[in-house]
């Protein structure tokens, strides 16, 4: 008959949940991806065939020193400023969550863009159409 109070919830808090102290159920069981017993009756082993198996080694730069770019391509900004009016449109790409501007595809329509960080081709696609970026970038990457 199916019931709740199975013989695991039994015997929670006991410390051998009723298997007694040796045996199948006390060491790794059947999660076998578990190394029970480095540090105690394996320790041997360590010595012998694992010297290096504990201890830390490598590195983990902090995530303070790494760079989060988020670009946009020139085919997405020519999207959006067919939706803005005017003859000479203003995108400001830092508002919008954008820190870099790359070169691939076209722009047909002269464009004043705002961007932390650019591209060469794409800065000299913005010129011969005859827009401008605006950056605190002093030339192209």
């Amino acid at each position: 008959m199916p019931h709740k109070l199975r013989k695991i919830r039994k015997f929670r808090g006991s410390r051998t949940q009723g298997y007694g102290r040796i045996g199948q159920h006390r060491d790794s069981g059947s999660k076998g991806h578990r190394k029970v017993g480095r540090h105690k009756h394996l320790w041997s082993w360590v010595v012998t065939q694992a010297p290096d198996y504990f201890g830390k080694n490598g590195f983990t730069s902090p995530q303070s020193v790494h760079s989060h770019i988020n670009p946009i391509n020139l085919l997405n900004v020519e999207e959006m400023a067919r939706t803005i009016p005017g003859e000479k449109p203003q995108i400001n790409l830092t508002a919008l969550g954008y820190t870099k501007l790359l070169g691939t595809g076209k722009v047909t329509k002269p464009l004043t863009i705002q961007v932390a960080s650019y591209s060469k081709s794409a800065a000299e696609k913005i010129k011969a159409s005859g827009g401008e970026i605006i950056s605190s970038q002093a030339n192209g990457e």
